[in-house]
C-alpha cells in the first residue's frame, strides 16, 4: 500500500499537510508584525467574555481556542456552531460590553458562519473579530476586524494546515493578551522541532496503516484536547470514509468501551494535566482488545507498553503548545487510511471546499 513518490507529489493535501511546521513558523513572524493584531490588541477594552465561532472543522477548532483562551488568560471562554447562534440564540452565554465573538472561517464565505456574525453584531451587538486565510472575504465586511492568514489557505477541500495555523494564530492572541510572552516563545520552538518531526510522525503513521484495517475508530482527548478529538474523527471520516466517533477519555468508560475490539482503532490524545487517569484507560482498552495510538510527548514505559503505536512529539513544554502538532496526527492517521482505501483526499466523496447556502 505504500503511498508512491509521485502519487504524493500530486497531492495537495499532502503537501499542505507536510508544510505546516513551516508555515506555522512564517505565519508565526506575520502575526508580530500584523497591524491588525496590534489593533485587536490596543482596543481590548474590558472584554471579559469570550465566543468563538465556527462550522465542522472551524468549530472543533473554536472549542480547542476556547479551552486555550481560558487556560491562558483566565477569562471565561465559549465554543457554539454558527447553526446554534442562528436557530437557539437564547442559548448562548454573553455579558453586554464584556463579550467579544471570535468568528472563524478558512474561505471567509461560509454561510452560516457570515450570518453569525452578522447576527452577532447586529442583532446582538456583540463586537466581532473574524478569523479567516481569506483576504477580502463576506466575513471580513461583516466583522469589526479581521486577521486574515493568507499564508496558511489551501487548494484541497479538507481542512489541515489552515486548522492548525488559526489555532496557534489564536493562541498566541490569547498569550499576547495576557501578556504572557513566553508561551509565544514556547509555540516558536515548538514550531521549530515539529518541522524536523513531521516526517517521522508521517512514516510511523503510514507503517501503522499498512498494518491493520479498522471497523472503528475512537479518538478521545479531555480538556483542550477533546475538541482536538473531534477534529481527528472528522478528518477520518472525510479523508478514508470511514465510522469514527468521539469522546472524553474518561467518559469512554461509561458505556462507549462496549464496541471495543481487535477491529477497534483508539487515538488517544494524552495531556499532562490529566496523563495519569488518562494512562489508565489507555491500558484498559488495550485490555479489552483494542489497538490503541497514544499521542503525547515523552512517552513513559506504561504508555509504551499500552499502545501498538506512539506518536511522541519529544517537546516538553506547555501542554497548550501541543494542540496543533497532536492535531497532525489524526490528518495522517486519516490521509493515509483513505490510501489503503483507494480514496483520493483531494476529492473526497460528497464534499465541497465551502458550504455556500442560498
Amino acid at each position: 500500500m505504500t503511498i508512491s513518490n509521485a502519487r504524493l507529489e500530486q497531492s495537495e493535501t499532502w503537501k499542505e499537510i507536510l508544510s505546516q511546521g513551516q508555515v506555522w513558523l512564517t505565519v508565526m513572524q506575520e502575526i508580530s508584525q500584523s497591524a491588525d493584531v496590534e489593533k485587536i490588541l490596543a482596543s481590548r477594552g474590558n472584554r471579559k467574555e469570550w465566543i468563538f465561532v465556527g462550522c465542522g472543522s472551524s468549530y472543533y477548532l473554536a472549542q480547542a481556542a476556547a479551552s486555550s483562551w481560558t487556560l491562558l488568560t483566565g477569562q471565561r471562554a465559549s465554543a457554539l456552531p454558527a447553526s446554534e447562534v442562528l436557530l437557539f440564540p437564547q442559548l448562548m452565554k454573553y455579558n453586554g460590553d464584556e463579550s467579544q465573538a471570535v468568528v472563524i472561517s478558512r474561505s471567509g464565505k461560509t454561510s452560516e458562519t457570515v450570518r453569525a456574525a452578522k447576527a452577532l453584531s447586529g442583532a446582538w451587538g456583540v463586537p466581532t473579530i473574524g478569523l479567516t486565510c481569506a483576504v477580502s472575504s463576506d466575513l471580513e465586511q461583516m466583522c469589526d476586524s479581521t486577521i486574515a492568514l493568507r499564508t496558511a489557505d489551501e487548494k484541497s477541500m479538507v481542512m489541515t494546515r489552515s486548522f492548525t495555523t488559526m489555532l496557534l494564530s489564536l493562541q498566541i492572541l490569547a498569550a499576547r493578551w495576557a501578556g504572557d510572552s513566553q508561551f509565544v516563545r514556547e509555540l516558536q520552538r515548538m514550531a521549530e522541532s515539529f518541522a524536523l518531526r513531521i516526517h517521522s510522525i508521517a512514516q510511523a503513521t503510514e507503517a501503522f496503516v499498512e498494518q491493520h484495517a479498522f471497523g472503528d475508530y475512537v479518538f478521545l482527548g479531555q480538556g483542550p484536547f477533546h475538541g482536538i478529538a473531534r477534529e481527528a474523527s472528522l478528518k477520518v471520516m472525510e479523508m478514508s470514509c470511514s465510522y469514527s466517533q468521539f469522546f472524553h477519555t474518561l467518559e469512554f468508560r461509561h458505556g462507549p468501551k462496549a464496541i471495543v475490539s481487535p477491529g477497534t482503532c483508539l487515538m488517544f490524545f494524552l495531556s499532562e494535566t490529566g496523563r495519569e487517569a488518562e494512562k489508565e484507560v489507555l491500558a484498559e482498552m488495550k485490555e479489552l482488545g483494542g489497538v490503541t495510538i497514544a499521542v503525547c510527548h515523552q512517552a513513559d514505559d506504561s504508555v509504551s507498553r499500552a499502545s501498538d503505536l506512539v506518536i511522541d512529539g519529544g517537546f516538553d513544554g506547555n501542554e497548550l503548545a501541543l494542540l496543533a502538532p497532536y492535531t497532525v496526527a489524526g490528518q495522517f492517521l486519516g490521509f493515509f487510511t483513505g490510501v489503503q482505501k483507494g480514496l483520493d483526499a483531494d476529492h473526497p466523496k460528497n464534499l465541497s471546499r465551502v458550504v455556500i447556502l442560498d
